[in-house]
């Protein structure tokens, strides 16, 4: 468990509308995501180029605009750059299979944060019960990304499942990360009624969440309050 005592960070994923973003001010979100990888809410540039300009005349909480995170499956280094031309991205996350070499290229070539996204899998024991296999093996992952980026995500393996993985595998997940000077953020099956027992339970640096804020497909800003809300307060 982290001894953190700051409030975790709350990441809201998968903007599409402008009406999300104007109804989140004044809520306490840190971060919020635009897709850009193939998926039902991936963006175009210039869809993104705007919503991100109504994100600067916002603000959060604590009196500041949310930080912009991009999120990219496999990138080529020219999708970045005409990316970032277009959105002035504060963070780039990286969702597929990307190395720790690549992960520090994107980060030395155009000057921005990156946060790694890694899968948490489960394998089925004989029994048929699942067992986590991640406990042990799964967190020495975290060590060659060390200088590359500055966060690690756990998410579901599969990622936008709306499933959670099992959460007993965090603490040695936050062991590794503290090791080599990595924040870890949680994903994969959060909503508002279960953001209360990952806080109290585990103490993570950041949470993020798209569908578990959404009503029938659409981001819902009664549910993005209540999460962001719960979150600060456990």
């Amino acid at each position: 468990m982290s001894n953190q005592a700051e409030p975790a960070k709350v990441k809201i994923c998968g903007i599409k509308e402008e009406a999300t973003l104007r109804g989140m001010d004044g809520q306490p979100v840190d971060y919020i995501g635009f897709v850009f990888a193939k998926s039902r809410r991936q963006l175009t540039l210039e869809q993104a180029g705007k919503l991100h300009a109504v994100s600067r005349e916002i603000r959060m909480a604590g009196g500041t605009p949310p930080l912009t995170v991009g999120v990219f499956v496999n990138p080529t280094m020219e999708q970045l750059a005409d990316t970032l031309a277009a959105v002035k991205l504060d963070v780039v996350q990286l969702h597929g299979e990307e190395t720790p070499t690549f992960c520090r290229e994107v980060h030395d070539r155009f000057d921005v944060e990156v946060w790694r996204a890694l899968p948490v899998t489960e394998a089925q024991t004989s029994g048929g019960e699942a067992e986590a296999t991640d406990a042990e093996a799964g967190p020495a992952r975290l060590a060659a990304y060390a200088g590359a980026v500055s966060t690690i995500l756990l998410d579901t393996a599969g990622g936008g499942t709306g499933i959670a993985f099992r959460w007993d595998v965090i603490p040695a997940y936050q062991n590794e990360a503290a090791k080599h000077g990595l924040k870890l953020f949680i994903a994969g099956g959060l909503s508002p009624d279960n953001a209360g027992e990952l806080i109290a339970g585990y103490r993570p640096y950041g949470v993020d969440i798209s569908s578990g804020v959404e009503t029938e497909g659409v981001k819902d800003n009664d549910k993005i309050s209540a999460f962001a809300e719960r979150v600060k307060r456990s």
